[in-house]
């Protein structure tokens, strides 16, 4: 047991420290001012966020980022279920949805202040116009997929409207509708990013540009090892709830594998 355990321990931490390793020798041999030492980030990453400039910039853009995503996840999924329902609306919308999947949501921002402004509304909406098309797409693609036989089943036991769309649909769909929210989960933490990066006097895009442009180095690295450590978290804790809901999925899985 105690073998497995420490092999586990050397598989996780075995390549992020062999990367720090190479990192270092890299900044000790090029003696370059743009790449510090990993020790010297460290040191002003608690100098910098471990302060009153966490709670000023940091919580905000880690609300918007998660309201965003909670939006385009609601927004997604609803209209999803409702095109992969239906047949003729899909046909109807999706030359237009084509039209407005193609158009990159950073091109949107200058177009974005113009009409609401440098508010946080903007920057909710950069983050819902690119996080909502991923879960669409897997939403619909998961309802289009529901087993035809499960669907003749629920219709000969009388199982019809919202109990249908609960036990049936949603069920069915949720390892798709799932997938989707991870891919717009990382797209988010992007757009989160690009959003404050234009005309912003806050947050982790802006205090990172701010960096930049004062040649505050280590701050900037700081910064960007900020925005990794909390994907990494997202992602860790995105995994629990995906567990958690999939559970039945999973599990049917690994029987299926005799796992």
């Amino acid at each position: 047991m105690l073998r497995r355990a420490g092999l586990r321990l050397v598989y996780l931490l075995g390549l992020p420290v062999a990367l720090i390793l190479v990192w270092w020798w890299a900044s000790a041999s090029s003696g370059l001012y743009y790449l510090p030492a990993p020790d010297v980030i460290a040191t002003t990453f608690g100098e910098v966020w471990f302060s009153e400039r966490f709670a000023q910039d940091a919580l905000p853009s880690i609300g918007r980022l998660l309201a965003g995503f909670a939006l385009a996840a609601v927004l997604g999924v609803g209209v999803g279920i409702a095109l992969g329902l239906s047949r003729s609306l899909r046909a109807l919308t999706e030359p237009v949805l084509e039209f407005l999947r193609a158009i990159p949501p950073p091109v949107l921002v200058p177009l974005l202040i113009l009409l609401v402004g440098v508010t946080t509304s903007m920057k909710l909406l950069v983050i819902v116009s690119g996080c909502i098309w991923p879960i669409l797409l897997n939403t619909v693609e998961g309802v289009r997929a529901v087993d035809p036989v499960l669907s003749d089943t629920c219709r000969c036991y009388g199982v019809r409207g919202p109990r249908r769309l609960v036990t049936l649909v949603l069920r069915s769909a949720s390892p798709q509708i799932m997938a989707g929210l991870r891919q717009a989960l990382s797209i988010a933490i992007i757009l989160m990013v690009i959003s404050e990066m234009f005309a912003s006097s806050s947050g982790l895009g802006f205090t990172i540009v701010q960096f930049q442009r004062s040649f505050a180095i280590p701050e900037m690295w700081s910064g960007i090892v900020l925005l990794g450590l909390l994907g990494f978290t997202l992602s860790v804790l995105f995994q629990l709830v995906e567990r958690r809901v999939l559970g039945w999925y999973l599990g049917l899985r690994a029987a299926t594998k005799g796992e």
